[in-house]
């Protein structure tokens, strides 16, 4: 039996093991009682990468490394910097393949958060753009930084059904065919009323209500369920988008 056989019944397991954890109720009941639970405790707060804090689950970057490998991006976008923690681990990500760069967009880029960012070791791969990133000149910027490149999108900012269905719009468009679009926070439909009293967002109105809305606009994109099959755990859920034609 060859490496490639070996390789090939390998990942054939795996793939049914996937769709088997996802069928499974009780399981899948679980790993969202321990997210909801967990994000009493701000459990994804409390993460770094490479000395910045990432604030995300450790599932969903090891599913962003996956995807960023197999795609092989000239340019990762992500709406949404915060501390920079996502955007120094993409970039690493890509320091590590030898090409590409990450272009992070944001309304508020405080002055600290910028000077760690363009003071660390992954800064020769970040590119920044401070505003709204549905302002019609902020995506004419992003769209001619992406032009004729291969692109994965990550949308994590105001997580509104109107805002992230207006940045679905601009933004989608960019990404290449059997690349993602990867939306954040999309669980926040699946949480309880009460979690967000002083958010504008909440069940009903959140980034997986925009996610449906687009989908049913847009025949480009497919939610890849395997992905939220295999993680269990994420913040995703229906959110990793994957362009296919």
């Amino acid at each position: 039996m060859t490496d490639n056989t070996i390789n090939k019944a390998f990942e054939a397991e795996c793939q049914a093991e996937i769709a088997r954890q996802g069928d499974d109720q009780k399981l899948t009941g679980l790993a969202r009682d321990f997210f909801n639970e967990s994000a009493k405790h701000k459990y994804s707060y409390h993460f770094s990468w490479m000395g910045r804090p990432i604030i995300q689950l450790p599932q969903d970057m090891l599913a962003m490394q996956e995807i960023i490998w197999n795609v092989k991006p000239d340019l990762v976008i992500e709406c949404g910097i915060a501390h920079g923690g996502s955007i120094i681990y993409y970039a690493s990500l890509l320091e590590l393949q030898g090409h590409g760069e990450v272009l992070g967009i944001d309304l508020d880029i405080r002055p600290h958060n910028r000077e760690a960012i363009e003071s660390h070791p992954m800064s020769k791969r970040i590119k920044m753009i401070e505003g709204s990133s549905i302002d019609p000149a902020i995506a004419a910027q992003v769209r001619a930084a992406a032009e004729g490149k291969k692109v994965i999108l990550v949308l994590d900012s105001n997580h509104t059904h109107d805002h992230v269905l207006e940045e679905l719009r601009l933004y989608a468009p960019l990404v290449s065919v059997d690349s993602y679009c990867v939306v954040m926070d999309t669980v926040v439909e699946d949480m309880p009323a009460d979690f967000f009293p002083d958010r504008p967002w909440g069940p009903g109105d959140n980034p997986k209500t925009a996610v449906w809305k687009y989908l049913e606009e847009n025949k480009d994109f497919e939610i890849d369920q395997q992905m939220q099959n295999k993680l269990l755990l994420t913040v995703a859920p229906d959110g990793y988008l994957r362009r296919v034609r």
